[in-house]
């Protein structure tokens, strides 16, 4: 009983050993000391991520964002990694790229180099739901990564998921295609202490989630300009899904489909990635994407763009929450000083 005790103890300082290890840059990399630095002299931080220079554009131009004055910016795989505070919050910001390796490295980054205690991610996305309309924020409950196929003959009938037949869609008549059917297959998880498991639908943290639902009556940017107005104000959607794929959707008849079989709403590039490797070191995250355009929906304002107001709504919504995580730290803490 004592050696399988002393084993245990040994196995958790291992692993104890390990994740210490796995947070800091090697010391022969040049930037060791930096990141030291950095985690020392603030955080743990909060990690806001953004795809595109539209929506770094908006964060910057707000002002809200208070660069660090001593150490502003770490450079780091190409990515740089932006070190400040909003509202009186710790944040790193930074960058990812479009589409799921980009943000699936750079959150990767992120977590492993400096000490982050959650993801924020917003963004703008398509809207595959009709009762969305431009400007309008959703806040999932659930994304799905949608971009994993295999493909299936005609005559195959067992899926775990639903099937996209291209007959159907074939004009002017249905029927076979050559292209015959796809599968929607989940993804591999892997997440620390865990054996791998297949899932489909990820979960952002439901801590965050609960929190998240305070935003829901927020009064959101209506205007594209002086000149121009959308015809009723923008909306936050709360508890909708989301989808992820390496493809820019602009085809109604696939928006159509996803919202019919899946229950989408948004579909973007990146959020199943990012709330993905979160998941597997424990981290919570959330997603906040504004609705650009109607992924291939027929609307006389879908030529229009709109991706700065729907950056701009995004945007507010994940600062409205950070502050509401930022009270919640700050009252946490003086709990403790209390006890």
């Amino acid at each position: 009983m004592r050696i399988c005790g002393l084993s245990i103890i040994l196995f958790l300082v291992l692993v104890l050993v390990l994740v210490q290890h796995s947070e800091e840059l090697s010391s022969s990399h040049p930037l060791h000391g930096v990141v030291d630095k950095v985690n020392e002299n603030a955080g743990p931080y909060l990690g806001l991520v953004m795809a595109i220079p539209a929506e770094v554009d908006v964060l910057q131009s707000s002002g809200l964002f208070i660069p660090n004055s001593d150490l502003p910016l770490v450079d780091l795989s190409g990515r740089i990694f932006n070190i400040g505070s909003i509202r009186g919050v710790d944040v790193i910001y930074v960058m990812c790229g479009q589409r799921r390796l980009n943000a699936g490295i750079t959150v990767q980054i992120l977590l492993d180099v400096f000490d982050i205690s959650g993801i924020v991610h917003y963004g703008i996305a398509g809207s595959a739901n009709d009762s969305l309309s431009f400007g309008d924020v959703s806040v999932p409950k659930y994304v799905a990564f949608t971009g994993s196929w295999t493909w299936s003959k005609f005559t195959s009938e067992n899926s775990q998921f639903t099937k996209l037949r291209f007959g159907t869609y074939n004009l002017p008549e249905e029927g076979e295609n050559l292209l015959a059917n796809i599968e929607f297959k989940p993804e591999e998880f892997y997440s620390v202490g865990k054996p791998m498991e297949k899932v489909f639908w990820l979960a952002v943290d439901l801590q965050w989630f609960d929190i998240a639902s305070q935003l829901q009556d927020l009064e959101l940017q209506r205007c594209v300009n002086e000149t121009y107005c959308l015809p009723k104000t923008p909306k936050v959607e709360y508890g909708l899904r989301g989808s992820t794929a390496d493809i820019f959707v602009d085809n109604a008849a696939y928006r159509k489909f996803l919202f019919k079989e899946f229950n989408v709403s948004t579909v973007d590039e990146e959020s199943a990635a990012i709330i993905m490797t979160a998941m597997s070191t424990g981290v919570p995250c959330i997603v906040f994407r504004g609705v650009s355009d109607l992924a291939g929906g027929d609307d006389k304002l879908s030529s229009m763009s709109l991706s700065s107001l729907a950056a701009s709504n995004a945007l507010y919504v994940a600062i409205e929450f950070i502050e509401l995580i930022g009270n919640k730290r700050l009252t946490l803490t003086s709990k403790r000083a209390l006890n």
